[in-house]
Parts: structure tokens; sequence; C-alpha cells
């Protein structure tokens, strides 16, 4: 079983539990091939933060591009992220979010390694 803090030791909390629960399965090439693969493809919440922060200097949305939500991302631009309450609120839930995002991308990538 690979262990997840030699992997990716940037993990914290319930992302950590959840991608130790993708690979408890997976030999140590395939818990590593996952590491490789997921790594550029998730977001820190810590840089989330600072670009939902940006959207109150006018770039309101673009945490919403970052993590695929292209209409919604679009709205929040052209509405300055709902006269910025929208913003507020995604400042609030930016952790949430940016979890949510990474299990999907975490599930993706343990499909792609357990098929190979």
């Amino acid at each position: 079983m690979a262990n997840i803090m030699q992997l990716l030791p940037e993990l914290e909390g319930d992302e950590m539990v959840f991608v130790q629960g993708l690979i408890k399965d997976m030999d140590d090439n395939k818990a590593q091939m996952f590491a490789n693969s997921y790594r550029p493809r998730r977001k820190d919440p810590t840089t989330m933060l600072i670009v939902v922060l940006l959207g109150f200097l006018g770039f309101a949305g673009i945490h919403r591009f970052l993590i695929g939500q292209i209409g919604m991302g679009l709205l929040y631009l052209f509405t300055v992220g709902f006269c910025y309450i929208g913003t507020i609120i995604d400042l609030i839930n930016i952790k949430k979010m940016t979890f949510a995002y990474n299990q999907s991308q975490a599930q993706q990538v343990a499909l792609a390694v357990k098929g190979s």
C-alpha cells in the first residue's frame, strides 16, 4: 500500500483522506503514476483563495474559469461577481469548491490509472 504523505505531501485534510481511499488498492507503481498525473491537475486552495480575492479588483469570476465552470465565470465577469455578492459567497466557500473540483479530478485520474 502506497503512503500518500510520500507521494503527495501537499495534500491536507479531507483531500488527503479522499485520495488515500482512491489509491489504497493500487500497487506502488500505479500509485506513483496516479500522483504524477494528479499533481498538475489539482488546484491548491490557497491559490484559489488569492484568485477569488482578485475578484474584488475587477477580475471577478477568474476562479470559476480555473475550476472549469466557464458559464458561471462569464456571468461573474459581466456582472462583477453578481455585484460582489457572489464573490463574497465564493470567498466563504472556496475551500469546498476547490475540494469538489479536486475530487472529480482525482476520480478521473484514478480511473485512467486503474484502466491502464
